[in-house]
């Protein structure tokens, strides 16, 4: 069952990359793509938690510190992906341990999905953490921070700041953002057709 489950993953992270499965797409992903390398080492560190081998994890998560580090991109092993997801360039994305993210979503270089905090007037602290819906398109330097949901289908432009909710099919731009066209259609780039 949890082959089954890495595998159909990992045949939707690779057609995301290559508009379809192949051994030799996956062996050229492998190669050749440094950001599918980071996809592939967070299934596989989840894999090896799941069958709670320790050895198994602990070389998964070498390999993923590695190909992370290759592709300066800061995406914890524990993070909820959904299938199908597609890091293009890496560079500076950072993405927090407790965001969680949705099947077919793309994501660009330089963007954050952070911790929010909110502070009352008694001081008391609240702390989300981003939730990203299945194909949502995010753009180069993009910020989402705190306990915001985007829904599906959404576009955050490049460079946006998203402090608050964006509705399902909408498009925002600016800092703070704002919705600039609602009922965008998604934006995905060889979808995988899977859903989480």
């Amino acid at each position: 069952m949890l082959r089954d489950s890495l595998k159909a993953t990992v045949h939707a992270d690779v057609t995301r990359y290559f508009g379809g499965y192949s051994r030799a797409r996956l062996l050229r992903a492998v190669l050749l793509e440094r950001t599918f390398r980071v996809v592939l080492t967070l299934r596989l560190c989840q894999a090896a938690r799941a069958t709670g081998s320790k050895p198994l994890l602990v070389a998964a998560i070498l390999a993923h510190r590695v190909a992370s580090a290759k592709a300066a991109v800061d995406l914890p092993w524990k993070t909820r992906v959904g299938p199908g997801f597609r890091l293009f360039h890496g560079w500076g994305a950072v993405v927090n341990t407790e965001a969680v993210i949705g099947a077919d979503v793309s994501l660009f270089h330089g963007v954050t999905l952070g911790q929010g905090d909110r502070i009352a007037a008694d001081g008391s602290r609240t702390t989300g953490y981003p939730v990203i819906g299945d194909e949502v398109w995010i753009g180069p330097h993009a910020i989402i921070v705190g306990g915001v949901t985007v829904g599906r289908g959404a576009r955050i432009a490049g460079g946006a700041v998203v402090t608050k909710d964006v509705p399902a099919g909408a498009m925002v731009a600016g800092n703070p953002a704002v919705v600039v066209r609602s009922d965008v259609p998604a934006d995905v780039l060889n979808p995988s057709g899977v859903r989480s």
